[in-house]
């Protein structure tokens, strides 16, 4: 039995196919209408500068997300979004915003989740580059969408782990723990795939088929990060309280499975100084070195353009495991 709801909310007019040649943003003018797909997106403040340390403007972020979006989409479709803030930019305060604002165009898909008998949010979701670039205008930097798709919010169809440094803990330690995590999870026959957090950290992701609800899914997880945590003491953590933390650690996070929890999406900008980006690499290229700061808004697409979507397997149904119970 289901603990929560959902409803897919579909407008009036039916959608377009998903799969719409990025847009050029105009570079001319701080506010324009466009015709995407056949649907008017308005875009304010284009001009504005996200982050002032390289000059990097809101157009930019928009024309960045629009490039990317033949292969973000995929993963982010039919699932609620999350919507994180940043109204005056990379520097600026940001708030969480999870019901979809009004007004909105009635061609924006949203997702009605019962949290509990009196509270019902309707998430917006993002099913296409309309919705895509209407929800980054926002101010969302980074995107943060849900663990299972809207027809079924409490069964997800992947487990995450958050490689999070303690204070101190150099990038060459998420490194290590990465590898370490793949490992252990390789011994139990479960394939992971990787992309940095685009902050200091990085995800680890399983592509799972849907059955087991959101608390198996992540009392596995929790399960398993006390046990490859306990075998590598003096570089692993799972404790969850901070104070408790040993200095210099890398925390298997498994709450970020926890309901209702999200990551930062793959290919999301992050509100870094340098605008880095949540990017999917290759074990060979974490176990050769690569830096959280090597993937930008500005270099990721032509590596995308190069390599194709790294993350696929995550969206091919055909690459799903079926979940194991959790390690004893």
């Amino acid at each position: 039995m289901h603990l929560h709801q959902s409803t897919i909310h579909l407008p009036a007019r039916q959608f377009p196919d998903t799969a719409i040649e990025p847009v050029t943003i105009p570079v001319d003018v701080n506010e324009a209408t466009l015709d995407v797909g056949g649907r008017n997106v308005s875009l304010t403040n284009l001009n504005k500068v996200f982050w002032p340390g390289i000059g990097v403007t809101k157009r930019e972020l928009l024309q960045y997300y629009s490039d990317i979006s033949p292969v973000l989409l995929p993963h982010i479709h039919d699932r609620a979004m999350v919507m994180k803030r940043f109204v005056h930019g990379a520097d600026g305060e940001f708030f969480f915003m999870k019901r979809a604002p009004s007004p909105r165009p009635d061609w924006l898909m949203t997702c009605s989740v019962v949290h509990n008998p009196t509270n019902t949010i309707e998430f917006p979701v993002i099913q296409d580059l309309a919705s895509l670039l209407w929800v980054v205008n926002l101010g969302c930097i980074d995107l943060n969408q849900w663990y299972a798709r809207c027809d079924d919010v409490d069964t997800p169809d992947y487990l995450h782990f958050d490689l999070d440094p303690v204070p101190n803990a150099g990038f060459d330690k998420v490194r290590r723990a990465a590898v370490i995590v793949r490992d252990a999870l390789a011994a139990m026959s479960i394939p992971s795939v990787v992309k940095t957090s685009g902050s200091d950290g990085m995800h680890l992701y399983v592509p799972i088929r849907r059955g087991p609800l959101q608390k198996q899914v992540w009392t596995f997880a929790k399960a398993f990060a006390i046990k490859v945590a306990a075998a590598h003491p003096d570089l692993l953590t799972s404790e969850y309280k901070i104070a408790d933390r040993p200095p210099d650690h890398i925390l298997v996070d498994y709450n970020q499975n926890a309901w209702g929890r999200t990551l930062a999406s793959v290919y999301s900008v992050r509100p870094t100084p340098t605008a880095t980006v949540s990017t999917p690499v290759t074990w060979d290229e974490v176990e050769n070195g690569v830096e959280a700061t090597d993937f930008t808004l500005k270099n990721v697409p032509a590596r995308v353009k190069q390599l194709g979507d790294l993350w696929k397997p995550v969206v091919d149904n055909d690459s799903r495991i079926e979940l194991p119970p959790p390690p004893g």
